[in-house]
């Protein structure tokens, strides 16, 4: 005879409708984020690697640097599909971390300053998509003071 824990009242509400809209779409965001982080990498990389850069080592390990950055947002995103109250901390992060690089990129004078606008629009919009409250719903992530059972 086995005994089984009860799922908490709050992971089963939370995976019982369908997933929200705004929930999806934040993970694809930190897919898609990860997904150009990991494509950055595997450039620089194989560049590093194949090519004639001016320090190979700087630029494998630049390569190497970017590749494992890739599986925070890919882990997050997985969890935000998954439903995953942890998943949206790292979601939150990648975006934060996403800004000044947005902004060294809107700085540049160069071809730099498109890429730097599209990820300026992608870290907000995942910011603004992640806190809402739906999403916090979703993911059965509770406010400050709300941590045991509701209760203030």
């Amino acid at each position: 005879m086995t005994s089984q824990n009860p799922a908490p009242a709050a992971e089963t509400a939370r995976d019982t409708g369908p997933r929200p809209a705004r929930l999806t779409a934040a993970a694809a965001l930190a897919a898609l984020e990860g997904l150009a982080l990991a494509v950055g990498g595997a450039w620089i990389l194989v560049e590093g690697l194949a090519g004639e850069p001016d320090d190979r080592g700087s630029a494998v390990t630049g390569g190497i640097t970017l590749i494992v950055l890739a599986l925070l947002p890919l882990l997050a995103a997985r969890g935000l599909l998954g439903r995953r109250g942890w998943s949206r901390g790292p979601a939150v992060i990648t975006q934060i971390m996403a800004l000044p690089v947005a902004y060294n990129l809107l700085r540049a004078d160069s071809v730099a300053i498109p890429a730097g606008i599209a990820l300026a629009v992608v870290a907000v919009t995942a910011l603004v998509l992640l806190v809402n409250p739906a999403t916090t719903q979703a993911l059965g992530v509770k406010g400050p003071g709300r941590a045991q059972d509701g209760k203030r």
